[in-house]
């Protein structure tokens, strides 16, 4: 550390950066499996290293190896807000290329996977698996929010979780750039680390057709309506022609993840629709895509009707 750097600063690494994974999500929803496909894919894989010893661990010389560490509520030191500051402050390095990874999995599944295998629930050991999942989906909420890729594994088997991994990870080809779509409503806030936001607000709005009303932007018949107005296929246009000559010079930066935005009023028909038009368009040009709905996402996870609000 030279005297010009502020104190309590790690000193920065010189070199290539560090390519980091912090993997998390509830018990049973496949985090083991997701760390051992990492390493498969070349990662060096720690699973449950205490959050204290994470930032030491970064702070050395970095490895040859990208890194991926698990962690859970089962961390004798876990807390959201300390994993929550862990990841704003690597994300603010500028020496550490971060992903949140969140393996995510419906209750019901859950309690049908703990039945089968007989396991304790490690947050419930003297109580039914239920308590357990309860209070860990509740301790991971906040993280389940910031992620940066979301897997739901409900529906997944051992093999497709694997493939989802691989997908999102690999490390052979280095000009496949991640790119997450991002679908919100600004009056709950931007997302975290987006690199760009883009406004769907001006566009028509389905909140105004009582039969599209309690539908989202996944719906081919809100997609049409919104696909109307005369300002929405310029707009895809305009959309479309910087991403493309972003995406490549994010690749030829260094960049393995690209994180874009698309907000409304209530992050329900008109951003879920550009997300969904946006990642087709991505996809079709050879680009590696997920897509997060943040509102609609929030709303199936805590049980919630779709809103009413204007979309």
């Amino acid at each position: 550390m030279t005297p010009a750097d502020p104190p309590g600063q790690p000193e920065a690494r010189t070199g290539a950066m560090q390519r980091l994974v912090l993997v998390t999500g509830p018990a049973g929803a496949g985090r083991s499996s997701a760390i051992r496909t990492l390493e498969d894919l070349g990662y060096e894989a720690i699973d449950n290293l205490p959050i204290s010893l994470i930032p030491r661990l970064l702070d050395t010389p970095a490895p040859g190896a990208p890194m991926a560490i698990g962690v859970d509520t089962r961390n004798r030191d876990f807390s959201a807000g300390t994993l929550q500051e862990l990841v704003e402050e690597f994300a603010a390095r500028e020496d550490i290329l971060q992903d949140v990874l969140y393996l995510d999995c419906r209750t019901d599944i859950l309690l049908r996977r703990f039945s089968e295998t007989r396991r304790r629930h490690p947050l419930a050991p003297a109580e039914g698996p239920a308590e357990g999942i309860s209070r860990d989906i509740a301790m991971l909420a906040p993280i389940r929010a910031q992620a940066d890729i979301l897997i739901d594994t409900s529906d997944l088997s051992v093999h497709d979780l694997k493939a989802e991994v691989t997908r999102h990870f690999e490390l052979e080809d280095s000009t496949r750039l991640g790119i997450t779509l991002h679908s919100f409503s600004y009056k709950m806030g931007l997302p975290r680390a987006l690199d760009f936001a883009f406004d769907c607000r001006f566009l028509r709005n389905p909140h105004w057709d009582q039969a599209l009303r309690p539908l989202d932007g996944r719906d081919p018949q809100v997609a049409e309506y919104i696909a109307k107005d005369e300002n929405f296929a310029p707009y895809v246009a305009q959309v479309e022609a910087m991403l493309a000559m972003i995406a490549p010079a994010s690749v030829a930066e260094g960049k393995s993840h690209l994180s874009v935005g698309f907000g409304c009023t209530g992050g329900q028909h008109r951003s879920v629709a550009m997300a969904q038009r946006i990642a087709k368009s991505l996809a079709g040009d050879g680009w590696r895509v997920s897509i997060r709905h943040r509102e609609i996402e929030r709303r199936a996870a805590a049980g919630v009707p779709k809103k009413t609000e204007v979309g």
